[in-house]
């Protein structure tokens, strides 16, 4: 099923925190696994547990997108961060999911 990709005000702010060339790896990412399929489970995509930021989590390497599939047809990217080690940062700072 094809999704259409919508970000919130927010997730383009986290976006452009980043490099152009960690933003281009991020952008082709989420054109590659959420706009197919997007509410299906894999290795990359994940449904979170009860979460304050979001009910989905797409992995990319360090890079994290957090998402909402809404009408089966949207998708909303809502946040974008990166992990070191075990933590999640989200446009620079410490982030609880």
């Amino acid at each position: 099923m094809r999704f259409e990709v919508k970000f919130v005000r927010g997730a383009c702010d986290d976006i452009a925190g980043y490099a152009a060339r960690e933003r281009r790896l991020i952008m082709d990412g989420i054109a590659a696994y959420l706009e197919a399929d997007a509410d299906t489970e894999t290795r990359r995509r994940k449904r979170l547990r009860s979460n304050p930021l979001a009910p989905w989590e797409l992995r990319m390497g360090i890079y994290r997108v957090f998402y909402e599939v809404r009408d089966k047809s949207v998708v909303r990217v809502l946040a974008v961060g990166h992990k070191e080690h075990n933590e999640l940062y989200i446009r620079g700072r410490k982030a609880e999911i």
